[in-house]
């Protein structure tokens, strides 16, 4: 067993290394530039998040899409991901991971806007899309959509099941001495309640929780900023400073370069706004939207509050910490972030609690619905039952075992879902691009797309 450990963690630090980062980044920067920079539309965008779309076909209101995309996207990557990367990288990647927000929501649009475009209706009358379908109607490649299909599966019961719900009980049986079978059993049956409703009720879940657990997370940030206002000036010089020059970390960051800002800032980045990946497009087919581009647009905020927000607020904390308390050790990795959070007296350690179980739980129904549509694409209904089944089963299972394997190979099989979707993404581009001319460029946001 030992040995298998070591062999998955190799293949999983190759598969996210430079060549994943290189697959990536050059996805959202060819988008970026093709797309005329999606970015600039945010405000548009934003508004068109929180607004309604009653007439229009699909499942949930585009905001219970989003909110559902959120739930997955946000995670304890974003509280001991960022942590990783300044660690490792030092206050450089934080500025690195910021980038691949911006970039990436351009790839978030193209994905979200090929979900809509073809998605179909099943036999239920549900909205279902996804990679899967784009990669089968869009280019003929239905073999490739199986394989996404195959490797979305397999990856959510690692990231997106069984590590989360291990989080959750090593943190509460850490700091509160809750027995992780309890935490198992209770989370096993929260799940399952919210599951039996299917996609509205997990939207409606995540409608009312992922506002909540960022806001409380996101205040419990700038209070720390508050309280170190005096250096958050020197914070932003180290951030973008050392991001191009190693020279000029200093103030105690020793040991990094300018490659290891950028390789654990990417790739951290990248890992956390799950741009590219394919799974946020499997619930923005569900979407109440009038024409694709509008949810397309909607689908990009998701990437921009999950990294250029939270992430960027994150390492602005992680660094004004380091430099307000020289007691914080910065290279411990993820105890960093609760250092950090414990300087707030009271309720620091608190809030950081908080965040980790929301943000680990909401990941679970998120990650709930993109499997059941996988494995919907891979043999229909029938087995779907037994697959619930299953999947409350290992909620409980990863509550109360060593998952170091199950989390290299879950970076795996998330790697090998994004080769899929990134091909779509570029051979479908000309597509993206129709689309985005008729209904932004032209300014006919408001026009309906016939399905």
């Amino acid at each position: 067993m030992e040995q298998l450990t070591k062999i998955v963690q190799e293949i999983s630090s190759f598969m996210w290394g430079w060549s994943m980062i290189i697959m990536l980044l050059g996805t959202h920067l060819y988008l970026t530039i093709r797309l005329r920079f999606p970015q600039l539309h945010i405000l548009k965008a934003l508004r068109l998040s929180v607004s309604k779309d009653k007439d229009a076909g699909g499942d949930v209101s585009q905001f219970g899409a989003l909110a559902t995309s959120l739930a997955a996207t946000i995670g304890t990557g974003n509280i001991i991901g960022v942590a990783t990367a300044v660690a490792l990288g030092g206050p450089g990647a934080v500025f690195w991971c910021w980038l691949t927000g911006v970039l990436g929501m351009s790839t978030k649009y193209a994905e979200g806007l090929l979900a809509v475009k073809y998605r179909i209706k099943n036999s239920s009358g549900e909205m279902i899309g996804g990679p899967m379908y784009a990669l089968e109607r869009g280019l003929g490649l239905k073999w490739l959509g199986v394989l996404f299909c195959i490797f979305t599966a397999l990856a959510a019961f690692g990231i997106g099941n069984t590590v989360q719900a291990n989080s959750i009980s090593l943190l509460l049986n850490e700091s509160y001495g809750v027995s992780p079978h309890l935490t198992g059993i209770l989370m096993s049956i929260l799940t399952a309640l919210v599951v039996i409703g299917g996609v509205k009720s997990i939207a409606r879940v995540c409608m009312g929780l992922v506002p909540i657990m960022a806001l409380l997370y996101v205040g419990g940030c700038i209070y720390i900023l508050i309280v170190n206002h005096a250096y958050l000036g020197e914070s932003f010089r180290l951030i973008f400073e050392s991001a191009f020059s190693a020279r000029a970390a200093g103030s105690g960051f020793v040991g990094t370069t300018v490659m290891m800002a950028a390789r654990y800032g990417i790739a951290r980045g990248l890992f956390s706004n799950e741009s590219g990946l394919g799974s946020a497009p499997i619930v923005a087919a569900a979407a109440q939207t009038r024409n694709p581009v509008r949810q397309a647009l909607v689908s990009s905020t998701g990437t921009f509050w999950d990294t250029v927000v939270i992430c960027a607020l994150t390492g602005l904390v992680l660094v004004s910490s380091i430099l307000a308390y020289p007691d914080i050790d910065y290279t411990s990795d993820a105890a960093l972030t609760k250092m950090a959070f414990a300087k707030i007296p009271y309720i620091g350690t608190p809030i950081l609690s908080f965040g980790i179980v929301t943000f680990a739980f909401s990941t679970i129904l998120g990650w709930t619905y993109y499997s059941q549509k996988a494995v919907e694409y891979l043999g229909g209904k029938k087995i779907m039952f037994a697959y619930r089944l299953m999947w409350i089963l290992m909620i409980y299972v990863g509550s109360v075992i060593n998952l170091t394997l199950v989390w290299n190979f879950a970076d795996v099989v998330n790697a090998l879902m994004a080769i899929p979707n990134l091909i779509s993404l570029v051979l479908l581009s000309g597509v993206v691009v129709s689309e985005t001319r008729k209904y932004l460029w032209n300014n006919r946001l408001n026009d309906y797309h016939e399905e």
